[in-house]
């Protein structure tokens, strides 16, 4: 058989090998049992090699000849899976307009599904001269710079599917990857801190049990850490430093870093699957590892600099004046903004997507600071080219959708705004709900809002009360027992003098800043942490969850631990310092929401009956046992709001357009420091009741209540009624 024609290029050590001409697409590296073929996009490049690295770590470069719509490629014979590889890129090195090619850099592939090794500080992987940066740096970095690795995976799914739950069914479980079986004494040990460990039954039996049913993924695409954390001892332990969009993060398998995270990571996603948990991804495409214009070069700078990151290019001068350089636009806080307006980079972002749900069988995504690449001309834009594009692909505009709407600007917060299919991260209903049960807020008018869906928020654009992601903590903040235990951040082991992470933070230490002995505290915080998760769990809208929160998980009273990979942030499974009460609760929450569709309505509430001469869906009530009046609604005084629901029958028909009929429930809330005389109203509907959730110490779950008694809520606690 004739070979195709072939280049013979010389290599670095004078041998010569074939390197045939290839094709442009699929970008990155595409094994088969002939060839690999390498394309690479890189425009303004004059010259571009192949690096492949043997077992012994010796380098052989391979160069490119062929060059069709800015992308670089070539087919080499004989590379197998598992080969190490990165790319060398020549071309004209002007950093002020955006041209920072460098030789001397090993480069890894943006298209690559795999890394291997782990990036090391040293001068070597900056592309300028530190003692100069407007001079290029001749220091070779491949020593202390990961590889990329050719994949070939044929893993069998079998008969995996994607469960596709529906919003309003869904209950999101955000967790690390790590920290959630780094101390599990149930995960074998070999496995803790891995996707295998992840997929055990220790944990999706738990999961499970406590009623989740999606997991959300602190940041799995390969991550590095900064230099500067590097420097003082830490390392970005939540991930948010990606680099590699198509790569599973290789710190995290326990089978290898050569090609074995893919298939780890597709069993594990398998296996939650098998589980009926749903897997969504926490991605950032909105910066890259490379950081500012003083950070390393390890991948898009040295290929296309002024296409992959946006660019602020300054006024004209006035005369006689030196013209201002034209910098980075940063409106991440990590130094470079994706431009998704621009087409390779929108190409990558949108083939990372597919990827992740066609090969890895993810099922959604959380988008990190979403308004910094909804831009179009640096302003946030709701038909930008990134949601237009989105909105119409047919594999992904059927995913869960998630945007953090807003990112590091003052113009970027955009609550409420996204267009359907998104749904988004409402940090007003955090804040709202922290407040009341704090004390902290005027009335219950806001509060009731928030608990109905945030109708303020995404009725008027034609979106559900789905489309608002309830939740009262997240990975970013304390944890829900160090919100009821500390008033202020301590912050002391990030190496920052405490002057990192936020100072708003809402929280109320119950009278003692840490931990204490008292148990007059210690009862109060448990109270308030369930008083907190019994709100997320009842409220109309997706609640998400942060992992060990159900258990008291604490940090000590750290709100930005992003470096902590230790005990600082990882779960502790030990039974002896669990809330279990915290965690009853919060099971018992999500049961009740589980089995009751009247918990969970996709319709909006609009304080009318649902059928003729029948009761309204939805009725505020005043603890006097008469609806909420105007005057109550203005009295900023008022800390208890009872919350009825009814159930029959609700206004969304069943799958068949059938009626749906499901038990009523009075839900009641009292953030105030006195205990309150309920009146349960006398109605000609709901005659009788039970307690099906308390965190009222004198009112046990299964007591009987009836329709026009009185009753005593405590101060600081819930209580939910159920229809008998």
């Amino acid at each position: 058989m004739t070979p195709p024609e072939t280049s013979t290029v010389w290599m670095h050590d004078g041998e010569t090998m074939q390197v045939w001409p290839g094709r442009n697409y699929p970008l990155g590296a595409t094994w088969s049992s002939e060839s690999t073929n390498f394309a690479v996009y890189a425009p303004e490049a004059h010259a571009l090699w192949v690096c492949l690295f043997d077992e012994d770590g010796t380098e052989t470069r391979h160069r490119l000849t062929e060059q069709a719509l800015g992308v670089w490629h070539g087919a080499i014979p004989d590379v197998s899976p598992g080969t190490r590889y990165g790319y060398r890129a020549d071309g004209p090195w002007d950093p002020e307009a955006g041209l920072r090619f460098n030789p001397a850099k090993l480069l890894l592939d943006p298209y690559g599904k795999a890394v291997s090794g782990e990036l090391v500080v040293d001068d070597a992987i900056f592309g300028y001269d530190p003692s100069d940066p407007e001079t290029i740096s001749d220091l070779d970095s491949a020593p202390y710079v990961p590889r990329s690795v050719v994949v070939y995976d044929d893993f069998q799914w079998g008969g995996d599917t994607h469960p596709r739950r529906r919003w309003r069914d869904t209950v999101i479980y955000e967790m690390h990857v790590k920290g959630m079986t780094a101390l599990h004494d149930r995960v074998p040990e070999h496995l803790r801190g891995t996707y295998a460990g992840l997929a055990t039954p220790a944990v999706t039996d738990y999961l499970r049990d406590l009623g989740v049913t999606a997991v959300e993924l602190l940041p799995v695409h390969q991550f590095f850490s900064e230099p500067a954390l590097a420097e003082r001892g830490l390392v970005n332990y939540w991930g948010y430093n990606s680099m590699c969009f198509f790569a599973p993060h290789n710190a995290y398998s326990s089978a290898g870093d050569r090609g074995q995270q893919v298939t780890e990571f597709k069993q594990m996603v398998k296996d939650f699957h098998a589980a009926g948990l749903e897997v969504i991804l926490d991605v950032v495409y909105n910066h890259t590892a490379e950081a500012g214009p003083r950070g390393p070069t390890l991948s898009f700078r040295g290929l296309d600099d002024r296409g992959y990151y946006q660019r602020v290019v300054p006024p004209a001068p006035e005369p006689g004046q030196d013209p201002e350089p034209v910098s980075y636009w940063d409106v991440t806080g990590c130094g470079n903004t994706v431009d998704s307006t621009h087409t390779q980079s929108l190409r990558l972002i949108l083939d990372s997507l597919r990827y992740w749900v066609t090969e890895m069988h993810v099922d959604g995504f959380r988008f990190d600071l979403m308004s910094a690449i909804t831009r179009t001309n640096q302003v946030v834009d709701m038909g930008s080219h990134l949601l237009t594009a989105i909105g119409q692909d047919p594999v992904l505009r059927h995913v869960k959708l998630v945007a953090e709407p807003w990112d590091a600007s003052m113009d970027g917060y955009r609550v409420g705004q996204f267009p359907p299919p998104w749904v988004e991260w409402n940090d007003q209903f955090r804040d709202t709900v922290r407040d009341f049960w704090r004390g902290h807020s005027s009335g219950v008018r806001t509060v009731a809002t928030r608990l109905a869906g945030s109708s303020d928020l995404y009725a008027d654009d034609g979106r559900s009360p789905y489309a608002s992601v309830n939740f009262v903590t997240a990975h970013d903040g304390f944890t829900l027992r160090d919100l009821v235990s500390y008033n202020d951040k301590h912050n002391e082991a990030n190496g920052e003098d405490n002057r990192d992470g936020t100072d708003n933070n809402r929280s109320w230490n119950c009278g003692v800043e840490g931990e204490t002995d008292d148990p007059e505290v210690i009862a109060l915080r448990r109270r308030q942490a369930a008083n907190l998760m019994a709100t997320l769990c009842f409220s109309s809208g997706v609640p998400m969850l942060t992992a060990g929160d159900e258990r008291g998980r604490t940090q000590g009273g750290n709100n930005n631990a992003y470096g902590q990979d230790n005990e600082t942030s990882w779960i502790d499974w030990r039974p002896d310092d669990a809330w279990l009460d915290v965690y009853e609760i919060t099971k018992t929450a999500l049961r009740l929401r589980r089995e009751h569709p009247a918990l969970r309505q996709r319709h909006w509430f609009e304080g009318r009956p649902t059928i003729k001469g029948g009761i309204k869906d939805l009725v505020w009530v005043h603890p006097a046992g008469h609806e909420m009046t105007v005057d109550d609604w203005n009295d900023d005084s008022i800390r208890t709001i009872g919350m009825f629901l009814n159930g029959a029958p609700l206004r969304s028909p069943g799958p068949r357009g059938e009626q749906v009929r499901d038990r009523s429930f009075m839900i009641w809330l009292n953030s105030g420091v006195d205990d309150v005389e309920l009146v349960l109203p006398a109605n000609q509907w709901v005659h009788h009741g039970e307690v099906v959730l308390s965190t009222n110490p004198d009112v046990a779950v299964g007591t009987p209540v009836v329709a026009g008694a009185t009753m005593t809520l405590q101060a600081r606690s819930v209580l939910v009624l159920r229809q008998t």
